[in-house]
């Protein structure tokens, strides 16, 4: 099949969401196992999904990859470690790493915008679901 647009950048930012997402998986579960104090099993629960999500999009993006016939990534995107696991911490760099992800899908989205329904939408709702978790992040670090 024929593109309208780079098809080997596609594929380095899907390889790069690929990589990021598989990050994500690995984040998340850490910090699920490292919440303690009274509010644990609620963080632990939201944690979890997080990481079951980024496991799910990393699949979608590793299918995208397979459609336009590239390869997808074995490598996951770079983990920080601060060593430090107090909640605020952990949401910090959560934070951090969904803004990180809206950056990924838009420039995924920019580069196959009107040339692409089927990666278009897949850029447009994964924007959509990651600039709600940086609400959700963003509302869960506010004091009041």
């Amino acid at each position: 099949m024929s593109y309208d647009f780079d098809v080997k950048q596609v594929l380095d930012v899907l390889n790069r969401v690929l990589e990021n997402e598989m990050a994500g998986v690995v984040r998340y579960t850490h910090y699920s196992l490292m919440v303690f104090g009274p509010y644990r099993m609620p963080l632990v629960a939201w944690l979890q999904g997080q990481a079951s999500e980024s496991l799910l999009h990393s699949q979608e993006a590793g299918e995208l990859i397979t459609l336009l016939d590239g390869h997808p990534s074995l490598k996951i995107g770079s983990l920080l470690e601060s060593h430090q696991h107090d909640v605020k911490t952990i949401l910090q760099e959560a934070l951090a790493h969904e803004t990180e992800q809206v950056g990924l899908y838009r420039e995924l989205l920019d580069l196959v915008k009107d040339k692409s329904v089927l990666i278009e939408e897949f850029a447009r709702k994964l924007i959509a679901e990651e600039e709600q978790h940086v609400g959700d992040i963003q509302k869960m670090i506010r004091e009041h």
